[in-house]
Parts: C-alpha cells; sequence; structure tokens
C-alpha cells in the first residue's frame, strides 16, 4: 500500500492556494507577517480553514483530483495542529490558527485534526465506498475513530526518556476512546551523536559507544513498538531500513526482524482485536487498570500494559538494562511467553529481559491464534492456525474475518468463529462459524498446542499440537 504526506497549507502562487483564498478560507496572519517555510529558499503560505464545511469539500476536492487517480491508500496528514509555525508564543499562535469559521481560535483550534480527518473520510466515501479510508495525523482530538484516523505522537526525541514516555501516551490515548495510536519507532529527531556514530560507522565498520548505544536503544523501541495498535518507524537520518541499523546476525538486527516476524504471525490474533474495537468499542492497547480493576497494585502502574485481552508487555527503557520489575495483577497467573513457564499473579518480581527480548507475559486462560508467517496482511490466508491454549482458567476469543480492504463489512458480509475453554472439563470447543464473505476460506486447519503448570512450552510456530479439521461446524477438543 501507499500514503502519501499531505499538509494543509499551501503556498500562495498556487492555484490550489487561490481557490481557498478567493473565499476566505485561508488563515491570514502569515500571509500578512510573510511568513516562509524551511523548504528551500522558503516560501510564503497559508493554512486552510478546516473548520468550514466548504473548505473542507474544496480540499478533499483538490486531493481526489490530483493524487486519488494515482492510487493512493492511505494520507497522511501532517501538521494537524494546525503547526501553522514552529516555535512561537501562545498569543501569536492564536494569531495564526484563526479566526475560524466557528469562532476564536484559542476556542477552537485543538480540534483542528477533527475537522480534517472528516474532510479526508467524508471526501472518500462519498465517491469510492469500496475502499477503506485510512489516515494518520500527528494531531488528535476526541471523536477523531469515526474518520478511520490513527493518530502518532509527533517528532519525538531519540532519547531513552522519549521512549519510556511514549508509553504512557499510548496507553492515556487508549483510555481516551481513540484506539488506534503509534509513535516514531527509534523517535524522529536524532541526537547529533547518533548520526556522527552511523557516519563512523559506514565509512570504517568500526562501533563507537554512541552507535553501540543508537543500536540498542532500535532494538528496544523495536520491540515495544510491536505491541502498539499500529507498529511503525520513521524519523530523519540516520537511516532506519533493518540493515542499516545493524548488519545481519547483530542482536538488535534479530530483535528486529523476529519481533517484525511475530507481528505478522500475530495478524489472526491482532485483526480479531480490530474487529473486537469495530463491534464493542474495545481497545488493543490497555492499561492494567482496564483490564484488573478490583487489583488496586496496578492503578499507577504506567510502564505495563495489555495487548488485547491476552499479553501483559512490559517494555525496557534504560540503556544496559538486562532485566526490569514487572508486577503480575491478580489473576489465574500468567505464563511467560519464551518458555511457558507459570509465574502466580498478584506478585512483583525481577524478570530476565535480554538484548533481544522485551518481557512478555501471556495470561492463563486464553486462546491466542497465529497465521503463518506473512510479510504483508494479504499475501496468503491463514489455513493452518497455531492456537496456544494457556490453560488454567476458563478461556474465550472469537477469531474474526473479513474481506480487508473494503465496507462490506458494515452490510454483514464477514466472519466469525467463536471459540471456548473449559478449565474444568480440559476442554475446547471451536465454534460454529457464523456469518460469511466472498472469498473467505470454507475449510482450515487449527493446531491446538496446550500450555499449563504441567506442559510448558514456549512459543514455537514449529510446535506440533493437536491437529483438527474445521469446515465451520462446531467441533469439542478433549485436551
Amino acid at each position: 500500500r501507499m500514503m502519501i504526506s499531505v499538509w494543509p497549507k499551501f503556498y500562495v502562487t498556487t492555484e490550489h492556494y487561490k481557490e481557498f483564498d478567493k473565499n476566505g478560507w485561508i488563515y491570514q496572519q502569515s500571509v500578512k507577517d510573510s511568513l516562509k517555510d524551511w523548504v528551500g529558499p522558503g516560501y510564503h503560505y497559508g493554512f486552510y480553514d478546516a473548520y468550514d464545511a466548504d473548505a473542507r469539500k474544496l480540499f478533499w476536492k483538490q486531493m481526489y483530483e490530483h493524487y486519488y487517480p494515482l492510487g493512493i491508500d492511505a494520507w497522511w496528514m501532517d501538521a494537524s495542529e494546525p503547526n501553522v509555525r514552529d516555535c512561537t508564543d501562545l498569543q501569536y499562535r492564536k494569531d495564526l490558527c484563526g479566526p475560524t469559521a466557528l469562532g476564536p481560535s484559542a476556542e477552537y483550534f485543538n480540534a483542528y485534526a477533527l475537522m480534517n480527518a472528516e474532510a479526508i473520510y467524508d471526501g472518500q466515501r462519498s465517491v469510492d465506498n469500496n475502499k477503506r479510508v485510512f489516515l494518520l495525523t500527528r494531531s488528535g482530538f476526541a471523536g477523531l475513530q469515526r474518520y478511520s484516523t490513527a493518530t502518532w505522537s509527533g517528532d519525538i526525541g531519540t532519547r531513552w526518556e522519549d521512549m519510556k514516555a511514549q508509553i504512557t501516551a499510548g496507553l492515556n490515548f487508549a483510555v481516551s476512546g481513540i484506539p488506534y495510536w503509534t509513535m516514531d519507532i527509534g523517535g524522529f529527531c536524532v541526537e547529533n551523536r547518533y548520526v556522527a556514530g552511523q557516519k563512523q560507522w559506514n565509512e570504517t565498520k568500526t562501533e563507537n559507544a554512541d552507535y553501540k548505544e543508537w543500536r540498542e536503544l532500535n532494538a528496544r523501541w523495536y520491540q515495544f513498538g510491536a505491541f502498539c495498535p499500529l507498529y511503525r518507524a520513521h524519523g530523519q537520518y540516520p537511516f532506519r531500513e533493518i540493515w542499516e541499523i545493524a548488519p545481519e546476525g547483530h542482536p538488535a538486527y534479530n530483535s528486529v526482524v523476529y519481533y517484525s516476524k511475530l507481528r505478522y504471525r500475530m495478524m489472526p490474533y491482532i485483526y480479531s482485536l480490530a474487529g473486537m474495537t469495530w463491534f464493542n468499542d474495545y481497545t488493543i492497547m490497555r492499561p492494567l487498570v482496564m483490564d484488573f480493576t478490583a487489583d488496586t497494585n496496578v492503578n499507577n502502574v504506567g510502564d505495563q500494559f495489555m495487548f488485547g485481552p491476552s499479553f501483559m508487555v512490559s517494555p525496557v527503557y534504560h540503556y544496559g538494562d538486562r532485566s526490569r520489575e514487572v508486577y503480575f495483577p491478580k489473576s489465574a497467573g500468567w505464563y511467560d511467553f519464551y518458555t511457558g513457564k507459570f509465574q502466580a499473579g498478584g506478585e512483583k518480581k525481577m524478570v530476565d529481559a535480554p538484548y533481544e527480548r522485551i518481557p512478555l507475559f501471556v495470561r492463563a486462560g486464553s486462546i491466542v491464534p497465529f497465521g503463518p508467517e506473512i510479510q504483508y496482511t494479504d499475501e496468503k490466508q491463514a489455513e493452518h492456525i497455531k492456537l496456544y491454549v494457556y490453560q488454567g482458567a476458563d478461556a474465550a476469543f472469537t477469531l474474526y474475518e473479513d474481506e480487508g480492504v473494503n465496507y462490506n463489512y458494515e452490510q454483514g458480509k464477514y466472519a466469525m468463529i467463536p471459540m471456548t475453554y473449559n478449565e474444568a472439563k480440559k476442554q475446547l470447543v471451536i465454534g460454529e462459524r457464523t456469518g460469511e464473505f466472498d472469498g473467505m476460506l470454507k475449510e482450515r486447519t487449527f493446531e491446538i498446542i496446550q500450555v499449563n503448570t504441567n506442559s510448558p512450552k514456549p512459543f514455537d510456530m514449529n510446535a506440533k499440537g493437536i491437529v483438527v479439521k474445521y469446515n465451520g461446524t462446531s467441533q469439542t477438543i478433549q485436551l
């Protein structure tokens, strides 16, 4: 898929600026003050007023005429604060961002990203209701989820403290009711010492202390990012491709590849969480307090979180750390993802955190589907799913599937396969499939891997288990 960055900013000499300006839909202060941007020699510009309904229609019309015929799949809506000018005092910022069609900028400008997103969502759905809208915006506001919009946390720094801050930022975003949040893995604004470190590496293939830290920072950040609603890296030089961060065989390289592959293997789980988000107002990234409300010990835990109902993620955010303290919420218990070793709930412990691994635990009473190793979502269908059942408590999960790229799910074209596990009977029920859609797999196999205190098993896509051929009718499997 291809995404393009579109700013709500227009150079005064362009036809597009003039279309807005003749209707009074351009914020005028930057034009009156002859402000120049940072591109090349600098150009005079203005931002459009996204609070005007007709201005929003024109903004989409220009995008539709010039970009949509090129096959653009998604829209990167940068500077949507709106960032008319960097680093300015509050009063001048108010002057630059209005007045809006609704009234003074001081009252309304924080909602700019919402109005801008509405322009594109309503616009694209009006001309092509068979292609899902996707927007990524640098600023957010309540209600943004209505417009197929994800927010990222902006041009953050490449520091360990910035990485740590993203954990609480994402969790606060989630509890505000907006489910899709992301960040620039590795940070956007890079410290000069890391740039110099890569330059030295490229010239001499020697890793100085700064570049060694840069690689570990990226490894840890990717480990965390793999368990965010959107998994993405972005930033200024040094280059961010995996092979640019570190050569094949380096622990940073190994770690990034491992979690990238794991992320795609988890697609049946993640896509089902997206279904839960649509149908049940769910949120994928969850502070512990959302799922363990009776455990007061989680009230102020800001550096651990749940990824869906099953995974507890504990990022490492200090350079050189090879262990960290983890609180295990009161529950039926937890399993180490990498070993299968059981850990009781209601305890706080120091756990291992080797360079290449993030502390990751699965809640007892979980059913987790894993699909084939893929590099993009529709590379191949999940004809064979590894179904990990983490025993110790009753469990339930619903596998959700649809056509992937259109809005037919709104018309009921989707399928759900309910799964339940009864701890007392040691029975797994893969229930009757409900619903259907074009291209749906009518038959598939589930390979059930059971993990319990007597049989601790690490996650392993090559593990052998109970193979069940499934054609949509309910089956009960004795474990």
